[in-house]
């Protein structure tokens, strides 16, 4: 029987699939169902700093009072992020107890400010390693591209001098050199990336003429986002894990991240839409996969088409549909 065995940010999973940070791995029930469907390891509900700001501003317009004296405003603000990292640690504490799965923690922030130190704290709970879930919104048009993409590299540099757990960082697809922005995270310490993240969206509601959510969950479709640069990234930048995410609703996919040089895949809106039964139905076809072409394990497999290792690289490297529209029209 195939050995479905791998391995991301130095801990063993037993199988590639890792459940994303999201409402289905905030309570210690719902990970337990997931490690009972057959989940490799799970990633946290992450710690929103932009949330926690949020609420602290909330709550400070809500009474002049609080505002005028600083005292009152520095209990407010340090009892909502105490009470937020209390919350997270408590629940990393309850899951460790409650299942023998890899457990991440995960913070999502926008700057490097102060509560990079509770990183520490996450260490001290148990979790076996932290994701960063950075996202900045450049709304200052004199801001210059680096200033952004520093701040990936400051945050990093800041919860590694707390921590001795492995970091990834989940980044977005919308940097001007993605293999680049890998490496140096890989020099500031990253151990892993995640590729890529799926942020909020907005989309405007012409029947109330209202800016509202768009589409939250992903499709099958937008592997295609990941695949070409999981297929680079693996390739280019050695030493770092890279789990795929967006996109993955079946096991097919999963295989497609594993060929394309993944170590592992996140699993979010297949999940909600299909529930957890999909977990098994994946490995399933992972191993039906494997059964077909007799690999053993999946290390005889991974990347074996990753950029370098295809006789035409110049694939991966395409950006127009030239092929395919050459004979169309006429």
């Amino acid at each position: 029987m195939a050995s479905l065995e791998t391995t991301y940010l130095g801990l063993n999973l037993k199988n590639p699939l890792v459940a994303a940070s999201s409402g289905l791995t905030g309570s210690v029930e719902k990970i337990k169902k997931l490690e009972q469907a057959g989940i490799g390891a799970v990633v946290l509900k992450s710690v929103f700093e932009e949330q926690i700001n949020n609420e602290i501003t909330s709550i400070l317009l809500q009474d002049s009072q609080n505002t005028g004296y600083p005292e009152a405003e520095d209990y407010i603000r340090n009892y909502l992020r105490d009470n937020t990292v209390t919350n997270h640690i408590k629940l990393i504490e309850e899951v460790k107890k409650a299942v023998d799965i890899p457990v991440i923690a995960s913070v999502n922030c926008v700057s490097a400010s102060e509560w990079t130190t509770f990183a520490k704290d996450f260490q001290e709970a148990g979790a076996d390693a932290l994701e960063l879930n950075i996202f900045y919104v450049p709304v200052d048009r004199k801001e210059k591209p680096g200033v952004i993409e520093q701040l990936y590299l400051d945050v990093l540099e800041k919860v590694k001098k707390e921590i001795s757990i492995p970091v990834s960082v989940k980044i977005g697809l919308y940097h001007s050199n993605i293999v680049g922005m890998v490496d140096k995270l890989k020099a500031y310490g990253a151990k892993g990336v995640v590729m890529f993240n799926r942020f909020y969206e907005p989309d405007i509601d012409l029947n109330k003429l209202e800016l509202t959510s768009s589409e939250i969950f992903s499709s099958p479709v937008e592997i295609r986002h990941t695949l070409r640069w999981v297929g680079l990234v693996s390739s280019e930048v050695s030493d770092i894990d890279i789990a795929a995410s967006t996109g993955i609703h079946n096991g097919e996919a999963v295989v497609k991240q594993l060929l394309a040089g993944a170590k592992a895949t996140q699993l979010c809106s297949t999940l909600y839409v299909n529930g957890n039964s999909v977990v098994p139905e994946m490995l399933s076809e992972i191993e039906s996969f494997m059964k077909k072409w007799n690999f053993k394990r999946i290390e005889d497999f991974r990347g074996r088409l990753s950029y370098k290792k295809i006789p035409n690289p110049m694939v991966y490297e395409r950006s127009q549909f030239m092929k395919y529209f050459s004979g169309k029209g006429k």
